[in-house]
């Protein structure tokens, strides 16, 4: 009797801690509330190469701390980008934290278009996935930039153009939206650590954008420009 006793002692703890241990370690899909990819274009030697920004909002009930890896898959090309949680950029805006990258590329020609799969993976093997849509390219040529004798030129039909600023070891200083198409480098009052700038020109409303190389600001003229880029259509993120 006594042996009994002791058995229903242990047994009826022992199923608390197997539910308390099913609670703490839910197994919830982690979701992609929304994502987007913006084309980028970037200065190359003989024509402008792309690279997509793709970031998502992701969401689990075990917290962000939880997420493990994201993959974006092109089927149709049958391509597959992997991110790492050591990996991915994460940023927040209105109190909501983004993850992903800004690097997402090819090793020749462009990029492909038209349906991509995200898959959002936790630490605990969950997944969830999200389609989206995504036709994209330029509608302007590809912008020039000229700076010399600390006079600022631009050639951009880009609704909104913007100097990215470095510093002489190449770190990112800051980033100014520019005025005009043209003017002295001083009235931007940038500051007197910034070495270099490239010009970033942004179609927002189509989520495309352009940068050239970097031009100094300080002493030697440098001329940036390159051949018009074709023109291109861009169309929705998620459907």
């Amino acid at each position: 009797m006594r042996n009994r006793k002791i058995r229903q002692i242990i047994f009826v703890p022992a199923l608390l801690a197997v539910f308390m241990f099913s609670v703490s370690c839910s197994r919830t899909k982690p979701e992609i509330t929304y994502g987007f990819i913006e084309l980028v274009l970037y200065q190359g030697e003989t024509e402008p190469r792309e690279q997509y920004s793709f970031f998502i909002l992701p969401q689990d009930d075990d917290g962000m701390e939880n997420l493990d890896e994201l993959y974006l898959y092109n089927d149709r090309e049958q391509l597959r980008w992997l991110l790492k949680s050591d990996e991915w950029v994460t940023y927040t805006e209105d109190d909501k934290t983004w993850i992903g990258t800004r690097s997402i590329a090819v090793q020749d020609g462009n990029l492909p278009r038209g349906v991509f799969r995200a898959e959002l993976v936790n630490k605990g093997g969950e997944r969830g996935e999200r389609n989206f849509t995504f036709d994209a390219a330029a509608r302007f040529d590809f912008p020039e930039l000229e700076i010399e004798g600390g006079i600022y030129t631009i050639k951009s039909e880009w609704p909104v153009n913007r100097f990215v600023c470095y510093d002489r070891a190449g770190n990112y200083s800051s980033t100014i939206t520019l005025p005009s198409l043209s003017g002295s480098v001083s009235s931007l009052n940038i500051p007197s650590s910034v070495y270099t700038a490239a010009l970033w020109a942004e179609d927002e409303a189509y989520f495309t954008s352009a940068f050239t190389m970097p031009a100094m600001i300080c002493g030697i003229a440098l001329t940036i420009s390159i051949i018009p880029v074709w023109r291109l259509q861009v169309k929705r993120v998620f459907c």
